[in-house]
């Protein structure tokens, strides 16, 4: 054995006492329960994928949960979905397993999965911060909770500094500003910087191929589209083989760790999914979950998500006609801008005297503006809180 792989192996033990004595499941396999319900290829599907994960991680017990099969593996029967889902509540709360990974599962409003994708240019790890469930009903608001519960899932992970990047969707600038005021606060964000030539951590579809940020943030409804893609791009879309599947449910306050996977996932996926439900429960993510937003909360999270419960309901409130003033030639370009508050940026910028017109620039929305009345445009949005004092991450 050569030199270089004993250290690893030494690595590897000292890493997982380490990660034994945080999560305290130091001395004992971790047990990860797999409901055999409801998979479009079959339950043959699912005891395969359980059985490979088995094989991957012999740290880990998977037990199967749902009607008897053939297998070796450790099993707990149920004759129906319902019975299933009662009995895979059941053997979580009481600690026979630590975590389960099913098909279908109704979270409660703050809760959504974090997945992981196998990204198609570098064949490089993401996570995709959220999949499925609903962090809030405010598009924004949940955004920034997916790039909590994104951070917290890639610390269970074993990477311990994750560069964080937002997807340029419908809010993305809202959300930027509000996580680098969170990091300015005290909970310290690595952000990534797009591959693209203008940079930035707002990511376009260049840097989803290529993995540019250990954790994309999105919305939940886009993340859900994306693992859908990239986990079957190569076998049509009717089975998923690739990635991790859409991962845990991570909520402040939860504590069941429920891993998501689709009902079209190969066992590829079903394996993989197992797998990593167990090395997030050797990572310690049910304290993870505890100590990182306690940490975000002390830094302000709840304030800065008050303040968008707070301008949701002054939007409702009737506006103000705003006089237009003479237009002027606009050849200089803000950008930055959320396009869901492009026109109100217009707006208030005509409320301060400065002509100013909407339009969309090859990096998104942007503001235009006489080049005579830039900086003191870029003033007034950056004081109304349309921009950031700093355009970059």
């Amino acid at each position: 054995m050569s030199e270089q792989n004993i250290k690893k192996m030494i690595g590897d033990v000292f890493e997982e006492i380490a990660n034994g004595i945080e999560s305290g499941n130091f001395g004992k396999r971790v047990r990860v329960g797999l409901t055999a319900f409801g998979s479009e290829h079959g339950t043959d599907n699912l005891v395969k994928g359980a059985e490979l994960a088995q094989a991957n991680d012999p740290s880990i017990e998977v037990c199967l949960i749902g009607p008897k099969v053939e297998s070796n593996l450790t099993q707990f029967n149920a004759e129906t979905e319902d019975e299933g889902y009662k009995l895979m509540e059941q053997l979580l709360d009481d600690g026979t397993i630590d975590a389960c990974v099913t098909m279908h599962y109704n979270f409660p409003i703050g809760v959504s999965t974090v997945g992981r994708v196998i990204t198609p240019a570098m064949a490089k790890e993401m996570t995709i911060a959220t999949t499925t469930g609903t962090s809030s009903p405010h598009r924004v608001e949940a955004m920034v909770l997916n790039g909590v519960a994104g951070i917290i899932t890639a610390k269970a992970m074993g990477n311990p500094d994750p560069t964080v990047g937002i997807l340029n969707v419908d809010g993305a600038r809202q959300v930027e500003r509000a996580l680098k005021d969170l990091s300015n606060g005290g909970y310290p964000i690595k952000f990534a910087e797009s591959n693209r030539a203008d940079g930035g951590c707002v990511m376009r579809g260049n840097d989803l191929l290529q993995g540019v940020p250990d954790v994309m943030v999105t919305d939940t409804l886009t993340g859900n589209i994306l693992m859908k893609v990239f986990s079957s791009y190569q076998t049509g879309g009717g089975f998923e083989a690739m990635g991790y599947g859409y991962g845990p449910g991570i909520g402040q306050g939860y504590e069941r760790v429920i891993l998501i996977v689709s009902r079209a996932s190969g066992y590829p996926v079903i394996a993989n999914a197992i797998n990593y439900a167990g090395k997030a429960i050797k990572g310690g993510l049910k304290t993870l979950v505890k100590t990182e937003f306690d940490k975000a909360n002390h830094a302000g999270l709840s304030k800065i998500l008050e303040g968008f419960k707070k301008e949701s309901e002054k939007a409702q409130d009737s506006k103000e006609e705003v006089k237009m003033p003479d237009k002027e030639i606009v050849e200089s370009s803000i950008a930055g801008i959320d396009i869901l508050e492009l026109e109100d940026a217009v707006q208030a910028l005509w409320a301060a005297g400065i002509y100013a017109e909407s339009g969309m620039g090859c990096t998104g929305p942007i503001v235009m503006v006489s080049s005579t009345k830039l900086e003191a445009a870029k003033h007034e949005l950056a004081k109304a809180g349309y921009v950031a004092e700093e355009s970059n991450c």
